[in-house]
């Protein structure tokens, strides 16, 4: 499992680059997570990562999810919190403990392991948004898309606000567009 932390780190840096080309005017854009615009993603994005931080130190996270993560610096906030995220994974104890999220009480394994769903597939969303798929890491998409599958699927968490049902995607699409299917993300026809 401690490679899900190498994980970690990459799908932080691959979802930076997504986020350098986001601007002012791709905020409202919409976006495959459903009923979610760019900013709302992101925000999600950089709170969870504050929250997933606070949870693995044993800290307050300083806000609440509906809180407003982003402020005036998009940029400047998920840089932020990729750091303090990141910092919070490689702590020497950090797969050792129950992490308590809004899921629920998991073992730190399992917690890296959603956060990194987490990272990768809200990143896409964003890529997608864009209209800049191209950014998506399909490395990653592959190794996420093969951990689920690996692991007994994901059918336990299709639901509302969560994964929706599968949508089909051929084999030899990239991996992006059938992680996208895989959880249920309807947008697959402007997606490159």
């Amino acid at each position: 499992m401690e490679n899900v932390i190498g994980q970690i780190d990459r799908a932080l840096d691959a979802t930076s680059v997504i986020v350098a080309a986001l601007d002012e005017s791709s905020m409202a854009a919409p976006t495959p997570c459903r009923e979610w615009d760019v900013r709302t993603v992101l925000n999600h994005m950089v709170g969870n990562m504050h929250f997933f931080a606070a949870a693995l130190s044993g800290t307050d996270s300083g806000a609440d999810h509906e809180s407003d993560w982003l402020g005036g610096d998009p940029q400047g906030a998920y840089a932020a919190a990729a750091e303090v995220d990141r910092a919070a994974w490689h702590r020497p104890d950090a797969l050792d403990n129950t992490v308590h999220i809004s899921l629920g009480a998991l073992p730190a394994p399992t917690a890296a392991l959603v956060h990194f769903t987490e990272l990768v597939v809200h990143g896409v969303d964003l890529a997608v948004a864009i209209g800049r798929p191209e950014l998506a890491d399909d490395e990653l998409c592959g190794e996420l898309l093969a951990t689920m599958q690996a692991r007994g699927g994901i059918d336990q968490f299709r639901a509302p606000g969560i994964f929706d049902a599968e949508v089909f995607v051929e084999e030899g699409e990239p991996a992006h567009r059938r992680l996208l299917g895989y959880v249920g993300r309807e947008v697959l026809a402007r997606t490159p």
